[in-house]
């Protein structure tokens, strides 16, 4: 019932819901109390009201962001709590007292004060935006001055209405003991407090506190890139969501020559992983094109977007699509790829992909790189890597119709991980879903929120068995010296991140994020330490649902006996450790069918809707004599992801050489033709100007 009501009310939790509703009942209590009059009976309620929407702000509620889409944000409950305050003194008989007049004229003036300081923090923000956001580039030159204090900038227009406090309680206070000096002292503070925060502001928007204007940034960004001399990008545009979508490729592009990543959003920028490469996030399409990225040979494209053609226009660089996977999908063979000069798979899986699709991708086009990023991946030692074995439900996204066939979760789900738990002998469940998952629909959002519910309960369940009470007792001190070494790490982590100081803004981030090998490399570390306590702080019998990009997926695999999944770059990617694997025929158009669809399900166990198949995958990793698609799995690993030798990042790196060959040969040669062209048109200094010759014709009496 409570799980319903806050998947209703679009909360993340039981403790969000409650100050929801409190906050939902506090204002007609505010009101009632008003009209009654009882002063305690109101400042209960107004006490009630001020806490839980202050938390829910604290938590970051998706309720607060509702009530500003419906208009009832936070400065309009403010005035509805201050309102109902001058009509408790109207209904105390205090109309005509100056107590009245004092506390109309303090919020009004302490409302002209937000009016300000709203002003003020926008003036701030706008002043010290900057054309572009980079990490890892020296921007010295600029001189780009420290943010304004965090304390000044983050939620001040929660923080400026909160200053309301003191004449609020003032007020009140006189008007229930009759004394108003209360009241005038706490109309003087509010106010006064506002007029010092607006005070402690104004210095922000002096000269010395704002950035260089835009044409000077992009001006030195240009003296940084004639001087660095990129010779290949990284391309990408999307939804903070996607930003794992170009972090995968973040470690292949730092073994690149002379390498520079993209990006157009700023909220991928934030969302970037560590890296040594230099980024430049360039949200405006005309400051990407006026950029100097002549030495750019070659240019490779994760994603296909509409963003891409401000740089796929670009005609002295060779376009490349990558992509963020290798699978099935429909969007592994979009025809939109016709636009890049080559096509980069990892094996002959995905040039024959495009072959059979027939969509105009040409074969001479493709080339076969293998898969990079899967190095992390370990290979299966052939039996199970606890005493239970673990098996892995990584369900792909809804997409974005309605196909059956997208993804497992909303007819397979809750099924699959039924049978999981229910399994004849002890499994664990560990849930990974695709962050895209409900996004677009809500029946997808709800059965994952099922599912967490349902791997809750088999854990509260299993904890309370016997032979489960044994081996906590037994692990709880390693529990938690993994959850210290967590707590530790992750203090470490967030000090390297901020680069020694704290609450800065794009633009100071900017100034400070200079590449620092020693500082990355001790990231690395830090994060494989990170990893391995994550593992390590909770028992291996424990189910567990994974979100966000900590653990990531390969880290999962590793962690893991086999995988259920859906037609998606996740099974791909999963072959490479040779464990077994199930794939769901959502859409129920049948093995045989499906198999002959899906190259990536040829060595996979295939799922019905009801999963009864479970059995089989199960079977094949307890007891290798029952793993019948062992070999076929190594064929299908070569056949999707390529040779391991040479190994793929060295074939990564052939490709992108070879085709900055291309490129130079290209452009050498468009400038001969020009120089040719320029030539048989008999441009030179020498020849007389058009009108030189008209003037001489019209001033010669033969002419005349």
């Amino acid at each position: 019932m409570i799980s319903t009501a806050i998947r209703l009310a679009r909360v993340g939790s039981g403790s969000e819901l409650a100050a929801a509703v409190l906050m939902g009942l506090g204002y007609p209590c505010v009101m009632l109390a008003a009209l009654i009059p009882n002063v305690w009976f109101f400042a209960v309620a107004a006490a009630v009201t001020y806490i839980a929407d202050r938390y829910l702000h604290q938590r970051g509620s998706y309720l607060i962001n509702r009530l500003e889409k419906v208009r009832a944000g936070v400065a309009i409950r403010f005035l509805a709590r201050q309102l109902l305050l001058i009509l408790l003194l109207a209904r105390l008989h205090l109309a005509g007292a100056s107590l009245m007049y004092v506390a109309v004229a303090g919020f009004l003036v302490f409302y002209a004060l937000n009016t300000v300081q709203g002003a003020l923090v926008t003036l701030i923000r706008k002043r010290r935006s900057m054309p572009v956001v980079t990490r890892n580039i020296d921007l010295s030159a600029l001189r780009i001055p420290n943010a304004p204090p965090r304390f000044l900038m983050a939620q001040s227009v929660a923080k400026m209405l909160h200053l309301d406090l003191p004449m609020e309680v003032g007020v009140f206070a006189a008007a229930a003991g009759g004394t108003f000096l209360y009241g005038y002292l706490g109309a003087a503070v509010s106010t006064g407090l506002g007029a010092l925060y607006i005070l402690v502001l104004a210095p922000s928007l002096s000269k010395r506190r704002i950035v260089p204007a835009a044409p000077r940034v992009l001006a030195a960004l240009d003296t940084w890139l004639r001087s660095y001399r990129p010779r290949t990008v990284l391309y990408f545009s999307g939804s903070k969501e996607s930003a794992y979508q170009v972090n995968m490729w973040l470690e292949a592009m730092e073994e690149v020559e002379r390498p520079l990543i993209i990006l157009r959003e700023r909220g991928i920028t934030a969302q970037l992983a560590p890296t040594s490469v230099p980024v430049i996030c360039v949200p405006g399409g005309t400051n990407l094109m006026n950029l100097d990225l002549s030495t750019v040979r070659v240019a490779l494209y994760a994603a296909n977007v509409g963003k891409n053609i401000h740089l796929l226009r670009v005609p002295t660089m060779k376009h490349v699509f990558i992509g963020h996977g290798d699978s099935d999908k429909l969007a592994s063979v979009n025809p939109y790829s016709k636009v890049y000069d080559e096509v980069w798979t990892a094996g002959r899986a995905g040039r024959d992909r495009y072959a059979l699709a027939d969509v105009g991708v040409r074969d001479d086009d493709i080339v076969e790189v293998g898969r990079p990023q899967l190095a992390p991946i370990q290979s299966w030692s052939g039996a199970p890597k606890n005493p239970v074995p673990t098996v892995l439900y990584a369900p792909t996204w809804e997409g974005w119709d309605d196909n059956p066939g997208n993804t497992s979760l909303l007819l397979a789900g809750e099924n699959i991980v039924k049978r999981l738990l229910k399994a004849p002998s002890p499994v664990r469940v560990i849930y990974k879903p695709h962050p895209f998952t409900g996004i677009r629909d809500k029946k997808a959002k709800a059965v994952h929120q099922r599912i967490e519910a349902i791997l809750e309960a088999a854990n509260a369940t299993r904890a309370a068995e016997p032979r489960w009470v044994k081996e906590a007792a037994e692990a709880r001190a390693g529990h938690r010296e993994a959850a210290d070494t967590l707590a530790r790490v992750e203090a470490r982590l967030a000090g390297l991140a901020t680069s020694g100081r704290t609450g800065g803004d794009e633009a100071e981030v900017s100034r400070l994020s200079v590449a620092d090998q020693e500082r990355l490399d001790e990231t690395k570390r830090l994060r494989t330490e990170w990893n391995d306590a994550y593992w390590r702080s909770f028992g291996w019998w424990e189910h567990r649902t994974v979100t966000g990009a900590e653990p990531k997926l390969y880290d999962c695999f590793n962690e893991t006996d086999a995988m259920v999944s859906d037609i998606s770059s996740v099974v791909s990617d999963f072959i490479a450790s040779g464990k077994p694997y199930a794939v769901t025929d959502s859409a129920g158009i049948g093995v045989a069918e499906f198999r002959r669809q899906n190259t990536a399900v040829r060595a996979a166990v295939i799922l019905s809707n009801d999963a009864h198949e479970l059995d089989e995958l199960l079977s094949a990793v307890t007891d290798p004599s029952a793993d019948r698609l062992k070999a076929r799995r190594s064929e299908l690993k070569q056949y999707l992801l390529g040779p391991e030798k040479p190994t793929s990042i060295e074939q990564f790196n052939a490709a992108i050489d070879a085709l900055a060959v291309k490129a130079e040969a290209r452009n050498t040669g468009v400038a001969g033709r020009l120089e040719d062209s320029e030539e048989a048109a008999g441009l030179d200094d020498s020849a007389p100007e058009p009108g030189d010759t008209e003037r001489d014709a019209h001033d010669s009496p033969v002419g005349g």
